[in-house]
């Protein structure tokens, strides 16, 4: 029997009666499902990677000391454009004294007429300063320098990308899906960022097949580099069944899957149902909901917190 009241119970069958002034404080909202077919996805463990033609590193030739320019050395975030100055390095060691290199350099010139010229070159580019430039147009992603560091040659000082060309890397660890995947979905925070499948490697690494996507659009912008992430990619093959967004499922008592079906105005009823993900925000049911059925997609968790 219904108990009426002004505020929601559960009821001994397990269904709720919530009324209508608790429904709109709540903000319950439902759906009327119908069958359809879709693709569904398989989750990959994934890293934001730099676009290698829309990123580069600054790396130093030569060993010495970092200088900056007038304007300074240029920080994390700061938008530079291709070919700007970053910083110099010196060989110098300091104003006073003179480098092992200026003074093999000066060894060499004495015996120009002795040494082959090859030696002699390289020594004159030891001693010169090296002028670091941005490779393209962006943001400094990292930067590992500051005035007076001794750096080695070969050392990485700054990384500049493109934020919006990032792309994202996967690992499928079965082989057999290689020529069956295609784009994908991910989540950061309640944002659903959509993936356009680049290529799947050839070769295995870790004995995974590396998957390579590239982040739509303007999306790219609330990605960050290095994050780590979960791939949704979508097969080739199609299942059937209702398309609920990932939220309407939760959990009932017995910790298996429910949904939550208005079956009257006020009158909620739990429903086992088996699902497919289908995308970093959507599931489909293929079994437990029927057409027509009416079901709870905002508010589920709250209804199924009713005692």
């Amino acid at each position: 029997t219904a108990v009426s009241g002004a505020f929601p119970q559960r009821q001994p069958d397990g269904s709720v009666v919530m009324p209508k002034a608790a429904q709109r404080q709540l903000r319950i909202q439902t759906l009327v499902v119908k069958k359809e077919q879709r693709s569904p996805v398989i989750e990959l463990a994934g890293r934001v990677v730099m676009d290698p033609n829309a990123s580069g590193k600054v790396q130093t030739l030569i060993t010495g000391r970092v200088r900056a320019d007038e304007k300074g050395l240029p920080t994390i975030g700061q938008r530079v454009q291709k070919g700007q100055v970053l910083a110099y390095v010196s060989s110098e060691v300091d104003t006073e004294g003179r480098s092992l290199a200026q003074i093999r350099l000066d060894r060499l010139s004495n015996l120009a007429d002795s040494v082959p010229r090859r030696r002699l070159e390289e020594a004159q580019a030891a001693v010169a300063n090296e002028v670091l430039r941005a490779p393209i147009s962006g943001v400094i992603a990292t930067a590992n320098a500051s005035v007076g560091q001794v750096v080695e040659a070969r050392d990485i000082l700054f990384e500049v990308i493109d934020p919006k060309r990032l792309m994202v890397e996967g690992l499928l660890y079965d082989p057999g899906l290689a020529s069956s995947i295609g784009n994908a979905t991910m989540r950061i925070g309640q944002t659903v960022v959509p993936l356009t499948l680049v290529g799947v490697s050839s070769a295995l690494r870790d004995q995974a097949l590396p998957v390579k996507y590239r982040v739509n659009g303007d999306s790219a912008v609330a990605v960050q580099l290095n994050l780590l992430t979960t791939i949704f990619a979508s097969l080739t093959r199609k299942v059937e069944g209702h398309v609920l967004p990932v939220q309407a499922v939760v959990r009932g008592p017995s910790n298996q899957s429910i949904v939550w079906v208005k079956h009257d105005p006020e009158r909620f009823e739990p429903r086992l149902v088996t699902f497919t993900p289908i995308s970093a925000d959507q599931v489909s049911v293929t079994s437990g909901l029927q057409d027509r059925d009416r079901v709870v997609i905002i508010g589920a968790s709250l209804v199924n917190q009713v005692r």
